[in-house]
């Protein structure tokens, strides 16, 4: 397995995403051990392609001819390069501390924690406290060739067996998936008993992932995805000014549909609003950014019981009573 990026302990949980039976590796393939399945999988520059074609909107061979998938890794485009250089609209507020809360708490469970990263192609904002923790056994996933990415997979059928995670990271990924019900039953199965998730997803944002972007929730809506789960703690991790500064950017960019133009007022936009995330350092915590953030955290231990919907209407912590 030595030729392969995921540990060996790892390489052993996994299954197949067609069938969930076995896999054995020979040469540059992982077969599937069910008779009935036999499906085949390849490994792509020491990177396993574990998709089940016939439940995701992308198929193997999307990997096989490195197509254009999700995100392009490539640092060919300058006005990517230009990018870089100025002050970005986005804030992650509570993701460093809530990272490092996380990593902590797992520690403290188990010395060895296993954590699967889904859309880990690049590093999530604040995350690196855990990536750069050597007690921890990181696969990091994703639905991209990227400088992270170990294993090529879709959430919505992850291959690796039950009870698999100590813990699951699900940073800026569920807006993107077509079922996030779906997934989140699929992150529930693999974590072990008492597994941590830990979530990020957008609400206030705009359509940021072309074709490949579905969904928002508000607060509430977040917490129902994760009913499953017992909440540790929640709240907003993009604030109110970040909302004011996307809405800002695309209404500006709505005025033409030219590539040249709308790169151009996202430029001034960008350079005329960039100052607005900083209120939300005072902002972050009000009942009112419940209602409008940009976005969402979740952090949360598996369990046996389902949050009803009638104590789901009980958690609202907004400024609209």
């Amino acid at each position: 397995m030595s030729d392969i990026l995921i540990s060996k302990e790892i390489c052993n949980l996994l299954c197949c995403p067609v069938c969930s039976a076995k896999l054995t590796k020979k040469n540059q393939l992982f077969k599937c051990n069910n008779s009935g399945c036999l499906s085949e999988f390849p490994i792509i520059d020491d990177i396993p392609v574990l998709i089940n074609e016939k439940n995701s909107i992308f198929n193997i061979d999307d990997f096989v001819f490195k197509k254009k998938t999700f995100f392009d890794n490539s640092d060919k485009n300058n006005l990517k390069k230009i990018f870089r250089l100025i002050p970005s609209i986005s804030k992650n507020i509570k993701a460093k501390s809530n990272y490092i809360r996380v990593t902590e708490l797992l520690l403290k469970q188990n010395p060895n924690p296993k954590v699967l990263v889904i859309g880990g192609s690049i590093i999530g904002q604040g995350m690196e406290y855990l990536i750069n923790n050597n007690a921890i056994d990181l696969v990091e996933t994703d639905v991209s060739f990227g400088e992270r990415t170990m294993l090529i997979c879709d959430t919505h059928d992850i291959p690796f067996q039950d009870n698999s995670f100590d813990c699951v990271i699900v940073q800026a990924v569920l807006e993107h998936v077509v079922d996030p019900y779906r997934c989140v039953e699929e992150i529930y199965r693999v974590l072990s008993p008492k597994g941590v998730v830990y979530a990020e997803t957008p609400f206030m944002q705009q359509v940021h992932g072309g074709r490949y972007d579905f969904t928002r929730f508000s607060h509430l809506g977040h917490r129902r995805l994760f009913r499953q789960f017992q909440e540790i703690d929640s709240g907003a991790v993009c604030g109110t000014g970040m909302a004011l500064a996307w809405a800002y950017k695309y209404f500006l960019m709505s005025f033409t549909t030219s590539k040249k133009l709308r790169s151009v007022l996202c430029l001034f936009a960008t350079l005329t609003s960039f100052y607005l995330k900083y209120f939300d350092y005072y902002l972050i915590n009000k009942p009112s950014t419940l209602d409008a953030a940009s976005g969402y955290y979740f952090i949360g231990n598996k369990t046996d019981n389902i949050l009803s919907d009638i104590d789901l209407i009980k958690l609202y912590k907004g400024a609209m009573e």
